[in-house]
């Protein structure tokens, strides 16, 4: 087995939690591309918006084409059904160090967390400054990821 047979290449994502679905179409590709020619084989999606549960569809249906695996990183344990209706917790993981994190802080220490592990990271960010979306967008490019926004 070679070093790029073995190593592990990570994308994650963020957009808005309102998304036209036209936008689905465009997802898919950029995914497919960074399987086919980028060697990405490992996805974290979050569970909360519009853009997340498109992405766990795509790559639910993409898993069973591709070598591929995909975790859904959950910001806190799961109680009652949540209010964009997400209740499958195959697939899931929870961030090392996030029990002790304030519920109020999880999203944002999950986000930060993804980010870290990531080598890539697909966004939906429209002009909306100051969204949680952008913030986590600019965050990745700070750290020198490589960010395909699909807007």
């Amino acid at each position: 087995m070679t070093l790029s047979e073995m190593l592990v290449l990570i994308c994650t994502f963020f957009g808005h939690r309102r998304v036209p679905q036209y936008i689905e179409s465009e997802l898919r590709d950029t995914i497919i591309k960074l399987i086919e020619q980028n060697n990405v084989d490992m996805f974290y999606v979050g569970n909360h918006g519009g853009f997340d549960g498109m992405v766990r569809r795509v790559l639910k249906e993409l898993a069973e084409k591709y070598d591929i695996t995909y975790y859904v990183v959950l910001a806190y344990m799961p109680g009652k059904k949540d209010e964009f209706g997400y209740d499958d917790y195959s697939n899931t993981i929870l961030p090392d160090g996030i029990e002790s994190v304030p519920k109020r802080f999880a999203i944002t220490y999950r986000n930060k967390w993804m980010i870290e592990q990531s080598d890539y990271v697909i966004t939906y960010v429209t002009n909306h400054i100051g969204s949680g979306a952008a913030q986590f967008k600019e965050t990745a490019e700070k750290k020198g990821k490589i960010v395909i926004n699909i807007f």
